[in-house]
């Protein structure tokens, strides 16, 4: 039955509906109406972030954690902005977030009113600002069925003052789950299906919508059935095991290797992914010519999109997965079982050779002083419990962090995915939240975690037991790593004795051990590898936030 109540009450009564634990947020005086309503919510636990950044951050590896959508609040239009840059990130990703601000009265168009909802369409879903008491319940529901079904993404809901103060009859009704898992065409299956069996030198690359269909096991047993290397796209998620003989780690083309990598392929299963989706132009075309592209993927508009598609097929990832396997063995014959044997066995060989030529580049500078990244994060993964999730914000030590750290099933590592740094700090925390009974390190490069320190506030002021380990470089090296790249590969510059770009150093180095104690959270600055350990087990035992500060090696 409708009940009669102001919109800032229907609100907060449609979020009770949706099942809403954690408002992640920085109020300003507009969202004022909200906040003092809070106390008759008990039900929420409202996080308070000192920047906006921090706050959708949180939402995104939170709303990940838990696969559905987050609730995000911020301030009118200056907080709305400040939240785009990780709004972004989350439009490209595929987070499901519900992000809202208060506006002013709607009768101050003429004046300094702007236009919330325009600000962020670029980023969004589906954007829209009421001016309604009675819009709020059923926009609210729609916010949350558009940010959960796909493509997911973040949705945006402004309120003017009119709208929450006012008054009507409103029906609470929460949205429901929508049952999206889209079948492949059969046609499409069995295209596919006989590439692969007639492919001499095929291989797997999978991205962050499989781990989200929950296609991790089909893609392995395909892989398994095939002999195929497998290749992991630049993602949040774990998208496949990292403890499997036949995984490759991540394909990056800004990777001479991966490039060549590519020339010996004659067909390329890509999965749930955007295909070569790179910082750098690389040419029209990736793959030589003869290879063949297979392309499976949930949202239609990614299917094709950038390089040419031999079948493509719009579909749920482990519905087409687990189809297209058993096409596969219906395409099979027992005489193409030696070659797939061998296959398996040189795939094998080679995953391993990768990792022992790794091992044996970094072994040089083992005993380096500052530590190696390697060294550290040898050091880091041996130390963590075993039950462990692991915020992968690394940035250029992520190559470091990927090796040592292993990762079986989606959650056990979850990565700060972007154009843009700075989720990391309020990553981990989101990520706590959703996962209180487990413990959660986020590994941070000092740039970024300087980008939204003020989230170590926030951990102290709420409690949450994460740990931050800063990767301290004292630079930017992501752009000296990027720039490198740029000079060597794109201008085919020679004689380089390493990328000369100005403004990627920190001259005053950061000490974020400092910072972290002066907000609240312990911390410790490390300098010497045997320090890791135990400063591991003081920061799990105390069961508080905790920060470790540690000094690495940022040359090239």
């Amino acid at each position: 039955m409708p009940e009669m109540m102001t919109g800032k009450r229907a609100l907060l009564e449609m979020l009770k509906a949706e099942g809403v634990d954690y408002i992640f947020g920085n109020p300003g005086t507009s969202e004022g109406p909200i906040i003092d309503l809070l106390g008759d919510y008990p039900q929420f636990k409202y996080i308070l972030t000192l920047q906006e950044s921090v706050a959708v951050g949180m939402g995104d590896a939170y709303a990940r954690a838990t696969k559905k959508a987050s609730f995000v609040s911020l301030h009118v239009d200056s907080g709305l902005a400040n939240g785009i840059a990780l709004m972004l990130d989350a439009y490209n990703t595929g987070t499901p977030m519900v992000v809202t601000s208060a506006n002013y009265d709607a009768r101050k168009v003429n004046e300094t009113k702007t236009d919330l909802a325009e600000l962020v369409r670029p980023v969004t879903k589906w954007a829209v600002e009421l001016s309604h008491a009675d819009q709020i319940p059923s926009v609210m529901r729609r916010a949350f069925n558009e940010a959960n079904s796909h493509p997911k993404g973040p949705v945006y809901v402004g309120f003017t003052s009119n709208a929450l103060e006012g008054t009507a009859e409103m029906n609470i009704v929460p949205s429901r789950k929508i049952h999206d898992a889209t079948r492949p065409d059969p046609n499409g299956i069995r295209e596919a299906a006989a590439l692969l069996a007639a492919s001499k030198q095929p291989i797997m690359m999978v991205g962050d919508r499989v781990s989200d269909d929950d296609a991790i096991a089909p893609a392995v047993e395909l892989a398994e059935l095939l002999g195929l290397p497998v290749y992991v796209a630049r993602g949040a998620e774990v998208s496949f095991p990292t403890t499997h003989p036949q995984y490759f780690g991540t394909h990056s083309l800004r990777v001479a290797a991966d490039r060549e990598v590519l020339k010996g392929v004659d067909l390329m299963l890509a999965v749930g992914m955007d295909t070569f989706d790179e910082l750098f132009y690389w040419g029209d075309v990736i793959l030589e010519p003869g290879a063949k592209l297979i392309h499976i993927d949930p949202i239609s508009g990614r299917v094709g999109k950038s390089e040419p598609t031999d079948v493509g097929i719009v579909a749920h990832c482990g519905l087409a997965l687990t189809e297209l396997i058993s096409a596969v063995r219906e395409a099979l014959t027992p005489s193409d079982e030696p070659a797939i044997r061998s296959r398996t066995e040189q795939t094998v060989r080679d995953a391993a050779a990768k990792r022992q030529d790794y091992d044996h580049v970094v072994a040089a500078k083992w005993d380096n002083v500052p530590m190696s990244p390697a060294r550290m994060m040898y050091e880091l993964a041996n130390a963590i419990p075993d039950n462990a999730i692991v915020v992968d914000d690394a940035i250029s030590s992520r190559g470091a962090l990927r090796h040592y750290f292993q990762a079986a099933q989606r959650g056990d590592i979850r990565g700060a995915r972007g154009q843009s740094i700075g989720a990391g700090i309020g990553a981990t925390m989101g990520t706590q939240c959703a996962n209180p009974d487990r413990p959660v390190f986020g590994i941070i490069g000092d740039g970024s975690a300087m980008m939204t320190i003020q989230g170590l506030w926030t951990a102290a002021n709420d409690n949450i037991p994460c740990i931050f380990v800063i990767c301290n470089n004292g630079m930017y090296r992501v752009l000296k790593v990027n720039f490198d790249v740029y000079q060597r590969e794109i201008l085919n510059a020679s004689d380089l004795t390493g990328p000369n770009l100005p403004y990627s150093e920190f001259p005053n180095p950061f000490d974020v051990a400092a910072i972290a104690n002066s907000m609240g959270v312990h911390g410790e600055r490390i300098v010497d590898p045997k320090e890791i350990k135990p400063a591991v087990d003081r920061a799990v035992a105390s069961g508080k936030p905790a920060l470790l500060d540690v000094m690495i090696d940022g040359s090239m």
